[in-house]
This record gives C-alpha cells, structure tokens and sequence, in this order.
C-alpha cells in the first residue's frame, strides 16, 4: 500500500458551531414607491439617476387601477406607481405620506418557509402565499407589514424569465436618451425611521432572524441642536441591512421628528445605493440635475489624518462634497442627495466602500449639520 498517498479526514465541523440562518434571504429584488404622478416621477428617476425602463403596467396592459413603471440600474430595481382611482390605496397613501415606499421586496430561496417563519415569529400577515403566472414562468409572492405602512415581500422568481412580474410588459427608454450608464450597482442597505426603534429591531430580530450589527446613541449622532439614535441590524451573510432609527431629545427638531411630521408616521427614510466611482456617478448626477446636501470646505481640513488612503483624490472629494469615513476593515465615500419630493422626507444616498462595513459614523456630524442647515431653510428646524 502507498502510504504517501494515505491522508488523514479532516473532521467535519459540527453542526452546532455553525450558527443556522432561521431565513435565509438572497438580497433586495426591488423597492416600490407610491408617487403622485408615476410617469413623470420615472421621467426624473430616467433622466436624473441614470435608471432605464424595463417594463410597465397599466391601462395598455389591463391594469385599471394603477400604472407602474419599473426602473433597473445594476441590480437596483424601482418601481413607481401612481393611482388611476382617487379612491385606492394608492392614492390613500400617497395622500397622507406625500412620494414613499410602500414596498420594500425580498428575495428568499423559499417563499412558504419564509412566510411560516414570520407568522410563526409574530409578523402580521397581509397576503398568503401566491404564484402569479404568465407565458414567461411562475413567481411566488407573500406579503407582510412592517413599521408604519410600510409593506414586505418575499419573492421567489426562480426562471421567470419575463421583464418583472406577471402582468407587466417589456419597456425600453427612448435610446435618444440613454439612461443606463452603470452609475449605480446595487442597493447597500435601506433607512427606517420610526417612533420606537428597540421595538422594530426585535421584529427584525425574532420575524427575520437578523441580528444586531452596529448601535449608535445619541452621543454617537447628535449636534448642538438635535440628535438620533440608531441600530442597524442585518440578516446572517450580511446582504440585507436595515438601520433602524428614532428620534433623541434634543433642543430643537431633529431631521428624524421632522421626517414623522411630514411622512405622517414611520417609513423608509433612504435608500443608500452603491457605485464604483464615487465621484464620476456624483458629477454626473449632478449635471443631470441631482441636489446633495452641502458640506463645508473645512471638513476635508482634517481628512487627509482620519483617511490618509484618499489624499490622492481629496480635490475631487471636495469639489462635490463626498464624505469620508473608515472603520477597522477598510474606508467609504459617501454623499446624500436633499429630498427626492416635495416634502422633506425621502432622500438616496450614494456609497463606494472600500472595505468598511460600517455606516459612516465619524460624518455623523458635519451631515447633520448639513440636514439642520436645510431643515432652517425650510422653518423646520
């Protein structure tokens, strides 16, 4: 016998050690807004963002209460949908919250699995599990609420192979207009914020199965006049990210108060999408007509000592005004549009990470004196 080519079994590791993800989850497969006049809201998400139409529902595809336009960038999926019946759902919400996101749609390997854990683990259900089905396949779909109106959706697409969903046909953008210039590639984590933040995050805990990433206070994030404070928490490879937030007493309104006055209760604040070049995607949003908040020069006086690895490109990061931040696994650049609609409530913002898997806490500061700054334009502060 050739003991040269005798090796020894490396022991499995034990099943125990291996902590099991209660609900596995694939990633965002696509976000809806609400909006009051959805043609025109993809018109700017086209032009402003960079996104492309890929599909669309309504009236010239049978759907008689609403229009949807479904808008893709990388593997960024929005929908908009505006009603076509002042007495829908629609438009109910879109009249007490103003432009907003009504769903916030998951991807999971197992829809009925899914649901079970969450009604299992006190979810409130508002749609069992359901296929919907056309020439291009099956998709099944389940459906429970969350904080304020705000809605999730397990999806299992599977080989669907259609545009988005049963019902919805194939649209392109005008090619005189190219949109899609592969600014942005995904979407790196979603903002909410509500009144009692211990309470959501335990939902998201005991219904998702996540787990507690990072925990800010409100010494953490706070300026002279306002504060917050924050968890994040996220599923167990870390694809999926919800930092939760609650207003912290303060001497004046803090953007989080400001953002329930005007929503009219809890909500998705933002939705941070990620790119490669920073400072290309911001240029170009910009020319395309994309306001960001305004941050003074003497923040990037002390970069260069918190940040060294960007002192190459510290001009460019100044000119559009991209913060900066680093934690023990690397950096990120990051930067936040002001208010996507007429009320001071939903914003995006715009990601590079190198690394870093925190949230840019050492900017908590300068952008929350940025937001105070708007918040007393606007006679809100």
């Amino acid at each position: 016998m050739d003991t040269a080519a005798v090796t020894t079994p490396v022991a499995a590791e034990p099943e125990l050690a291996r902590p099991r993800d209660p609900m596995p989850l694939n990633g965002i497969d696509h976000v809806e807004l609400y909006v009051g006049n959805a043609h025109q809201a993809a018109y700017y998400y086209v032009h402003a963002f960079g996104f492309e139409e890929v599909a669309y529902a309504g009236l010239e595809t049978g759907v008689r209460d609403r229009a949807s336009h479904v808008l893709k960038q990388g593997r960024i999926r929005l929908v908009l949908t505006g009603s076509l019946d002042s007495g829908s759902e629609i438009a109910g919400h879109q009249h007490k919250h103003g432009d907003g996101v009504k769903v916030i749609a998951v991807s999971v390997p197992d829809v009925d699995h899914a649901w079970t854990h969450a009604m299992e683990h006190g979810a409130e259900g508002v749609a069992e599990p359901w296929d919907s089905t056309d020439e291009h396949g099956t998709v099944r779909m389940a459906t429970i609420k969350t904080y304020g109106d705000t809605l999730h959706t397990f999806i299992h697409r599977g080989a669907y192979s259609g545009p988005f969903l049963p019902g919805f046909a194939a649209k392109h953008t005008d090619t005189a207009h190219p949109a899609d210039t592969g600014m942005l590639l995904a979407i790196d984590h979603i903002v909410g914020n509500v009144e009692h933040m211990d309470e959501w995050v335990s939902y998201y805990e005991q219904v998702f199965g996540m787990r507690e990433m990072i925990h800010f206070t409100d010494e953490d994030i706070g300026t002279e006049y306002s504060a917050l404070m924050s968890k994040v928490v996220a599923d167990g490879k870390g694809v999926v990210k919800f930092p939760i937030n609650e207003p912290a007493e303060g001497k004046r309104k803090s953007q989080i108060e400001e953002y329930l006055e005007f929503y009219e209760g809890a909500g998705a604040q933002h939705i941070a999408v990620a790119t490669r070049d920073i400072v290309g995607t911001v240029a170009e949003m910009r020319r395309r007509g994309v306001e960001f908040l305004t941050i003074p020069d003497s923040y990037y006086e002390e970069v260069p000592v918190r940040v060294p690895e960007v002192i190459g490109q510290l001009a460019d990061l100044r000119e559009q005004g991209i913060l900066v931040d680093r934690d023990d696994e690397g950096y990120l650049l990051q930067i936040f549009t002001k208010p996507v609609g007429d009320r001071p409530t939903v914003f995006f913002e715009v990601i590079e990470r190198h690394g870093a898997r925190g949230f840019g806490d050492g900017n908590f500061k300068a952008l929350f004196e940025a937001i105070e700054r708007e918040q007393a334009l606007r006679g809100n502060l």
